[in-house]
């Protein structure tokens, strides 16, 4: 009973909160680069405010980040130290196609992520690769609009061809999108979606979000061509929306909270649109452009298995007398009386992990990958620069144990686990270093002072131990 044997343990980071490095060996800008820290971020990010470029009075943490894209071997070898069985990564686009829309692709981009998946392999860490986590190059945003053109579908053909074909093996677990979901919140994050003053929002999200769906099927196709052994994952932002109260409506509205995630994934794993998603937009005039093409990708590429981050579960109530709601999320939540919060607010829940997990089982009956989960928290050192972070062993501990429930005792199908931010690194929310997640800890603060040195927390040397135990000792 338990994890299976080849169960892969390890961590998770996105090239753009970690890499820096945003203008070295012919990289090109990107969206995820020139979203400040402040007051703006979030308009930024919602595409309510445009910045396509960097302007004056503004702190651009991207920009240097952990400076992993200097540090990466010596980073690699903490986790091997670890015992991580995989690393969680990103590619950068614009260092593989500056422009993105270039037909030959940037040499030392190549070069830099092959360097880095032989340092993986090296170690016996299997790099587990995610094509486009909230990554689309400047470029495509002013001269296409980002997601909302057809055209990006070939240009995200191009880009996995050139990766597929380059690290064939030397990788073998893909996803095509980052928290494909995030889209319908954070549309410039998420697609590289600016809207003009009057603009039907949700037509030029469902739009952009159909032709992601596209492109993911797409490269779920060319992977399995270049190499049948390849295994394609799609990823949610998950965590089911519980009713505040067991009056129906409450019920009914959590339900209809679950399905605008669940779209996305109902699309990549089942091969269609859902009905419910079809009513949705027939009833809002919503119409999207789709041809037999479309279809017939989506319908014959679906992906191997269901990957998805956890943190929190939501609330969400009819009664608008109750609105106090939580802080610091991107997705909105009615606070729960039962259950303690994080310091930015994030509802700490590990029964709605399982819960969570079941219900993605269920529903798809395909491999589910835990590919972030975690605590953000401040991190005080000690005299010595040590971190006693029990609160994230308390979290983590937590959280696996209820893992390991969905395994042993629901009998979910789960192929790994990797924890968010496994190295302190930029938050993609807030954009702040000091909300960190690693179990590494990284000498740079809010402001990009620091000297970047890497330091072992307690949490460390204990997931060590989770990871040779195969998750039997959480102690």
């Amino acid at each position: 009973m338990g994890f299976r044997k080849d169960f892969l343990w390890g961590g998770a980071t996105a090239a753009n909160q970690c890499e820096g490095a945003y203008n070295q060996d012919g990289r090109g800008l990107a969206n995820v680069d020139v979203v400040p820290t402040g007051k703006d971020r979030f308009p930024i990010i919602a595409g309510k405010r445009k910045m396509l470029d960097f302007e004056e009075g503004y702190f651009y943490p991207a920009k240097e980040a952990i400076d992993m894209y200097h540090h990466y071997k010596d980073d690699i070898k903490l986790f091997a130290e670890m015992g991580f069985k995989t690393y969680r990564l990103s590619i950068a686009w614009t260092r593989i196609f500056p422009k993105g829309d270039e037909l030959e692709p940037n040499e030392q981009g190549l070069a830099f992520y092959e360097d880095l998946f032989k340092t993986c392999q090296a170690y016996g860490i299997e790099p587990l690769v995610t094509i486009t986590h909230f990554d689309c190059p400047i470029h495509l945003i002013k001269e296409y609009g980002g997601w909302r053109n057809r055209k990006m579908i070939e240009f995200y053909e191009r880009l996995v061809r050139v990766l597929f074909t380059r690290f064939k093996g030397l990788v073998k677990y893909w996803l095509t999108f980052n928290e494909i979901n995030m889209i319908l919140h954070a549309p410039f994050m998420g697609a590289g979606l600016v809207f003009e003053e009057g603009e039907n929002e949700q037509q030029v999200k469902y739009q952009a979000s159909h032709h992601e769906l596209v492109a993911s099927a797409v490269a779920t196709k060319v992977a399995h061509e270049v190499d049948p052994d390849n295994m394609v994952g799609c990823m949610l932002a998950a965590g089911l929306n519980y009713p505040y109260t067991c009056k129906p409506e409450d019920v009914f509205l959590a339900q209809q909270k679950d399905r605008e995630n669940y779209f996305f994934i109902d699309v990549q794993s089942r091969g269609e649109y859902p009905a419910y998603a079809l009513k949705q937009l027939e009833r809002e005039g919503i119409e999207i452009e789709m041809t037999a093409e479309d279809l017939e990708v989506l319908k014959n590429h679906t992906v191997d298995f269901i990957s998805f981050s956890y943190y929190s579960s939501r609330v969400v109530t009819t009664d608008p007398k109750l609105n106090e709601q939580t802080e610091g999320n991107i997705f909105a939540s009615v606070k729960n009386p039962y259950l303690e919060a994080s310091e930015w607010g994030w509802q700490i829940d590990p029964l709605g992990f399982r819960t969570t997990m079941n219900a993605l089982y269920d529903r798809y009956q395909k491999p589910l990958f835990v590919v972030e989960n975690g605590l953000g928290a401040i991190d005080t050192p000690n005299e010595s620069g040590y971190v006693e972070d029990d609160y994230r062993i308390d979290y983590l501990r937590e959280h696996i144990k209820a893992m390991k429930d969905a395994v042993e005792i629901d009998g979910v199908d789960l192929l790994g686990y990797t924890s968010w931010g496994c190295i302190d690194l930029v938050s993609a929310g807030t954009g702040e270093m000091k909300k960190r997640y690693g179990f590494i800890y990284v000498d740079r603060d809010n402001e990009g002072n620091g000297t970047l040195k890497r330091t072992k927390k307690k949490s460390f040397d204990w997931y060590k131990k989770v990871i040779a135990s195969n998750g039997e000792d959480l102690a």
